[in-house]
């Protein structure tokens, strides 16, 4: 059966939506569930994972959709929808001592200078406009956003004084505070300005490890570093952390930036009196500017960023000889077609670092977050050669729920490569943090026990390389996740950088 309903009037954010779905999925035995709201875009993604029904046509911006497939009947699955709906909500909000209807009155009762909005695209810009009439700062979780709407808002707040991070900004540390998708990090006096989500949470990782620590993190959003929004907020977010008394070493964070923004960038950085830490991934400048550190990983920028305090850190790439062991017992274990990558990422900035450090090693090695047309996957969904794929892709979550999320998704996909018998070495990613699911790793065991029993049927052996983005101080705790895939014959990387250099080391010999 197929069906479908609509929830006049019923407000729910898209986080609770996303990290509910998959849960509610299936605690009522349903073989496909969406909820969205309605606006015309979440009418076509419905529509485009088949669940569209007429019922949907009535449903306004305001309104919650549901759409369900079952094998069986469902009686009043509605209601059960709802019910478990309401007790996530009910959760989320029960330490909350007040809840505020606008703007306006959070503001008066609070004194906040920061607002983070997570509404419908459509609503967004009229949400940030007012937070920015009452001198608040803005965080801007929403995306969907058009590109004239980002470009006025961030022209206003500069106007003001204010910052607008981003559309589609993931992850900020603002004052100690982690910020939608951010890790338990310590205060210090590196700060960073990153338009990428799981970048700024690998770099800042990284530092808290070997006691540094975060003045500020500023997100501004994918698109702030395109030619059209001209990286407005990532020069604001320099100037205010030029101008900040505790933040002695700065951090900045993008995948290439249009040559124009780069050439802004490279104009601000020149009058800088503070040491800069520059990662572009995949970008190439060969100039020297005074005080500027360019670096090609996001691990080399924190440990840059940790040297110019005078903290120095261990070798975070280089492959020691206890590692080098247990890599070659995978290796001489592989069959003779058995030669691929697949990287199954949830983090895209991971996805294309780990892409620029296995180009090297990898003859045909594609990606669906590759910019080089030759690197582009014809197919995201279909897997040939060697493989990094970020499952946060559109193409993956219409309909769905992020894998940072929801990273139970990615099981699927993560067994079709076991079933491949050109697949030696399977790479994964796991976040930690504030907004990320309460266990990847341990929803995601299984599915890796699984593949691996599968491949040993068929005469193969499968190696995991698995990295873990967080700190012992995230709610699921560094360490116990890292055991746990230890535990599994998982190798266990340092850093993200570090993974994919382990499993270039594993098809060393067998390509």
């Amino acid at each position: 059966m197929k069906e479908a309903a609509v929830l006049k009037n019923s407000y729910y954010d898209s986080v609770t939506l996303m990290s509910t779905t998959v849960q509610i999925k299936k605690d009522l035995n349903l073989d496909d569930l969406v909820m969205f709201m309605g606006t015309a875009m979440n009418k076509e993604m419905i529509q485009s994972v088949g669940l569209y029904q007429p019922i949907l046509d009535s449903a306004q911006p305001n309104d919650l959709m549901l759409a369900i497939s079952s094998s069986e009947t469902i009686d009043d699955w509605v209601n059960k929808v709802i019910e478990r709906l309401t007790s996530k909500k009910k959760k989320d909000t029960s330490g909350e001592n007040r809840r505020y209807h606008t703007l306006h009155q959070a503001k008066e009762a609070m004194d906040a200078n920061i607002a983070v909005i997570s509404v419908p695209g459509i609503y967004a810009a009229h949400e940030a406009y007012k937070a920015l009439d009452l001198n608040m700062h803005v965080m801007l979780f929403s995306d969907n956003v058009s590109v004239e709407d980002e470009i006025g808002l961030k022209d206003y707040a500069l106007k003001k004084d204010l910052l607008v991070m981003g559309p589609d900004c993931g992850t900020a540390i603002i004052n100690g505070k982690g910020l939608c998708f951010a890790n338990q990090v310590k205060r210090g006096s590196i700060g960073l300005v990153a338009a990428s989500g799981t970048g700024l949470q690998e770099v800042t990782v990284i530092i808290n490890r070997f006691g540094g620590g975060i003045t500020q993190a500023i997100g501004v959003g994918g698109r702030d570093l395109s030619e059209a929004v001209g990286g407005r907020m990532m020069l604001k977010g320099i100037d205010a952390l030029d101008q900040d008394e505790s933040t002695q070493v700065i951090v900045l964070i993008s995948k290439p930036p249009h040559q124009t923004v780069m050439e802004k960038m490279k104009a601000r950085l020149k009058t800088m009196t503070k040491p800069v830490v520059l990662c572009l991934l995949d970008a190439h400048d060969d100039e020297v500017i005074k005080n500027v550190y360019p670096t090609s990983t996001l691990t080399g920028a924190a440990v840059e960023a940790l040297r110019l305090m005078g903290i120095q850190t261990p070798d975070l790439l280089t492959i020691s000889p206890e590692l080098n062991q247990e890599i070659d017992l995978h290796r001489k274990q592989f069959s003779p077609d058995q030669k691929a990558i697949k990287g199954l990422f949830c983090g895209g900035t991971l996805t294309a670092e780990a892409l620029s450090i296995l180009r090297p090693y990898t003859q045909g090695l594609t990606s669906n977050v590759a910019k080089k047309k030759e690197e582009k996957m014809s197919n995201p969904l279909i897997s040939k050669g060697h493989n990094l794929v970020d499952l946060g892709d559109d193409i993956f979550t219409q309909g769905k729920p992020h894998p940072m999320i929801e990273p139970t998704i990615r099981l699927s996909r993560l067994l079709e490569e076991a079933k491949n018998k050109e697949t030696a070495v399977i790479l994964l990613d796991f976040e930690l943090g504030l907004g990320s699911h309460d266990d990847p790793v341990g929803v995601t065991l299984d599915g890796i026990k699984e593949a691996q029993q599968l491949a040993k049927k068929q005469g193969r052996h499968l190696a995991f390389v698995g990295y873990v983005c967080g700190t012992e101080q995230d709610e699921q705790g560094l360490k116990y996740a890292e055991d746990r895939l230890r535990d599994s014959n998982v190798i266990v990387a340092k850093t993200n950088a570090q993974a994919a250099m382990i499993a270039a080391e594993l098809i060393k010999e067998v390509a």
